[in-house]
C-alpha cells in the first residue's frame, strides 16, 4: 500500500498497512528479510529496481521507512541503528560549527551527552531551557540558532511543550523545531501536524515494544529536507540493518492495541501513587492542559518522587518483582530504574541533573492488579 492510499486511514489501520505491500513475487504477507550487503547490476550504471548496496537501500527498510512516514504524517521517514545515531546525523545535517541550538533543561541523558561532550567539541553551541517556559524558549534564540530540540514528553520528568508554540517560534527564527517523539509515540501524539519540521524516535521502544531491537528513525514532511536527510544518512552509515528494519516493523503492527493497554495500566498506578504515603510527587502528563490539547492519551511512563530521599528511591527499585530493574522504556514487559544513577548519569553535577529521590516507570502491559501489588510491595 502507497502512502498516498494509506493517507485517509485510521491509525490502526495504517500501522498495519501503511507503506506495505505483498510481495510481488510469492505474495508474502509480511516484507521480506533481503538479508543482503550488495546486488546484482543490470550493466554498469545500470541499477535492478534500485538497488545497489544495503547502506544507500534495502528493500526491507524501505518497508519500515515507508510505515513510518504514513504512521508520522510525513513525506519521508528514515531508519537508522539506534535513536542516538538519528539525532547525530540530523545534527550534522542542520549544523555547522558555530551554530547554536535550544535543547529541553529536563532533556534526555544520552541526548544531552550527544551535546556536552561530542557536538561541543565539533563547535556546537546549546542552551538548555525549561520549554514548558514559552518566555526561556523565546529568550534563549541567538541569530545562530538553527535548531529547537524538543522532547515531549520530556524524559524523566514528564513535562510537556506546547509544538505548536514552540513551531511558531523556530520559523520566526528561522530554525527548524525537531520533536523527540518516542515517549508519546504517534499512536497519541502527531507533532508533523502541529507544526514541527522532523520528529525523531528511539524505535527501540514504543515502535519496536519488544525489547528485542535497538533502533532510530526521522520523519520529515518536507520533500527536499527529506532528500538532505538522505544524503547524510547514506554518507555517514549509521543505518538499520534488515533484521533490525524488519522487528521493528513486526513490533509496529500492534502499536495501537498495545499502547491503549499501556495507558490503561499506566492511569491505574497513578491514581494508586497518588494516594500512597510513601509518594511526595507523581509525574504523569493527564492534568497538563497542553498534553490534553496535543496528546489524545497520556502514555505508558509514570515517574514519582518518594520520601527517605535517594537511598529509598533505589532500595524501592531494587525491592520489585513483576517491575525488572532495567534501563530503557516502551516494551510489553514493565521496568523500573533509577535515572539519577542509570538512564540520566551522564547529567550529574550539570543543572539537568535529576533529582536522587525520583524514581522511573515503564508501565508494561500485565494485568493491572498485578502490577500495583508489586509497587505497593516495593514502596512499604
Amino acid at each position: 500500500m502507497s502512502a498516498d492510499d494509506a493517507a485517509g486511514q485510521a491509525f490502526e489501520t495504517r500501522v498495519i498497512h501503511g507503506g506495505q505491500q505483498a510481495d510481488p513475487l510469492t505474495g508474502a504477507v509480511v516484507p521480506p528479510i533481503y538479508q543482503v550487503s550488495t546486488y546484482k547490476q543490470d550493466g554498469v550504471g545500470g541499477l535492478r529496481s534500485g538497488y545497489e548496496y544495503s547502506r544507500s537501500a534495502n528493500p526491507t527498510r524501505d518497508a519500515l521507512e515507508a510505515n513510518l512516514a504514513s504512521l508520522e504524517g510525513g513525506t519521508r521517514g528514515l531508519a537508522f541503528a539506534s535513536g542516538l545515531a538519528a539525532e547525530d546525523t540530523l545534527l550534522r545535517a542542520l549544523c555547522r560549527p558555530g551554530d547554536h541550538v535550544v535543547i529541553p533543561g529536563d532533556a534526555y541523558g544520552g541526548t544531552y551527552r550527544l551535546f556536552a561532550r561530542v557536538l561541543e567539541r565539533w563547535g556546537l553551541a546549546w542552551t538548555a531551557v525549561a520549554q514548558q517556559d514559552i518566555d526561556a524558549v523565546r529568550a534563549a534564540i541567538r541569530d545562530e540558532t538553527r535548531v529547537v530540540w524538543c522532547e515531549t514528553p520530556t524524559n524523566p520528568l514528564l513535562n510537556v511543550a506546547d509544538i505548536e508554540v514552540l513551531a511558531g517560534i523556530a520559523r520566526d527564527a528561522g530554525a527548524k523545531l525537531v520533536v523527540d517523539n518516542t515517549f508519546a509515540s504517534p499512536a497519541l501524539q502527531r507533532p508533523i501536524e502541529l507544526g514541527a519540521d522532523i520528529v525523531v524516535h528511539s524505535t527501540t521502544k514504543y515502535l519496536g515494544g519488544h525489547s528485542d531491537v535497538v533502533g532510530g528513525a526521522l520523519v520529515t514532511a518536507d520533500p527536499e529536507l527529506g532528500e538532505t536527510l538522505g544524503y547524510h544518512q547514506n554518507a555517514m552509515g549509521a543505518v538499520a540493518g534488515a533484521f533490525d528494519a524488519w522487528l521493528v516493523l513486526r513490533g509496529i503492527k500492534t502499536l495501537a492495541v498495545r499502547m491503549d493497554r499501556h495507558c490503561d495500566n499506566a492511569e491505574r498506578i497513578v491514581a494508586m501513587l497518588r494516594t500512597h504515603d510513601a509518594v511526595t510527587e507523581v509525574r504523569y502528563p493527564d492534568t497538563d492542559d497542553v498534553a490534553r490539547k496535543q496528546m489524545s492519551r497520556y502514555g505508558g511512563m509514570v515517574s514519582f518522587r518518594v520520601s527517605g530521599g535517594e537511598q529509598h528511591a533505589v532500595d524501592i527499585c531494587g525491592r520489585t518483582r513483576i517491575f525488572t530493574l532495567a534501563e530503557s522504556l516502551g516494551g510489553v514487559e514493565s521496568l523500573i530504574e533509577h535515572p539519577g544513577r542509570m538512564t540520566h548519569a551522564s547529567a550529574a553535577g550539570s543543572a539537568l541533573e535529576v533529582p536522587g529521590d525520583l524514581v522511573r516507570l515503564s508501565v508494561g502491559i500485565e494485568n493491572a492488579d498485578d502490577l500495583i501489588a508489586d509497587l505497593r510491595s516495593a514502596l512499604g
